[in-house]
């Protein structure tokens, strides 16, 4: 069956703006276009909007999408197989956090004290699930199942206490970042060790087995991997870098 543009709007809830957008940006081209300039969309073209629909749920850029979209080797089932992981571990951390809302508002209606640990549990276990929906394929590649799970535990391990510290360090590293790059300081100056000794601790929290090697082969990732680099870079270009040359210099 063959769409308009105006049809496959009605039938996918994308606008026609936003056709005409990824149509630009070669994401979804027509099946064919009409000597009248009409786009029409067919099978394939239904297909790979839905495809890029399920990626953008998930939070994954238009150009990532494309990327992935294109390559020879692109397997949908496959693909779609990981979308529902995905999907269902998203699942599971909103049951997770309902169930904490649930539970807290028990807790408020019996006027009882809710264990602290309780409390953030559910955040917790929403920080490993990001991870590793995020990263967790490359950094399981790199450093192994035994490694990412070991950190994954961690985290899940963690007091109040030292969830707080963790999620702090890693807030103080970004506006340190944010600072030094704005000021243009050198990754050999005092605040890019600084930077360096805070980004140390942030990971010898979740990894005990913390070597100069891979401390900076996790940096090196952070400017290889465009979502590493969207991470520190969202408020200010240059973190990421700045931060691996940081930790290239003084992780030795």
């Amino acid at each position: 069956m063959e769409y308009s543009i105006h049809e496959l709007s009605r039938l996918s809830g994308v606008s026609t703006r936003t056709l005409r957008w990824y149509d630009e940006i070669g994401l979804l081209k027509p099946g064919r276009v009409a000597e009248s300039g009409y786009r029409y969309y067919g099978p394939a073209q239904v297909d790979r909007l839905q495809d890029i629909l399920f990626y953008r749920a998930l939070g994954v850029e238009l150009a990532r999408i494309r990327e992935c979209l294109d390559t020879p080797s692109f397997d949908r089932l496959a693909a779609l197989r990981g979308h529902l992981k995905a999907l269902q571990a998203q699942k599971k951390r909103l049951e997770d956090l309902i169930r904490s809302v649930e539970q807290t508002i028990d807790c408020e209606k019996r006027r009882d004290v809710m264990n602290d640990e309780a409390k953030f549990a559910a955040f917790k276990q929403k920080a490993v699930e990001e991870n590793e929906a995020a990263h967790g394929r490359e950094a399981r590649q790199k450093y192994g199942d035994a490694a990412v799970d070991r950190s994954n535990r961690a985290v899940l391990g963690m007091t109040r206490e030292q969830y707080a510290e963790w999620t702090a360090l890693d807030d103080e590293l970004r506006r340190r970042l944010e600072a030094a790059v704005t000021a243009r300081l050198a990754p050999d100056s005092e605040e890019g060790r600084a930077i360096f000794e805070l980004h140390r601790r942030w990971l010898s929290m979740t990894d005990k087995r913390l070597t100069a090697a891979r401390h900076r082969g996790i940096a090196e990732l952070y400017v290889l991997d465009e979502r590493f680099t969207a991470y520190y870079d969202r408020a200010v270009p240059g973190c990421a870098q700045l931060l691996r040359d940081a930790v290239a210099v003084w992780a030795q």
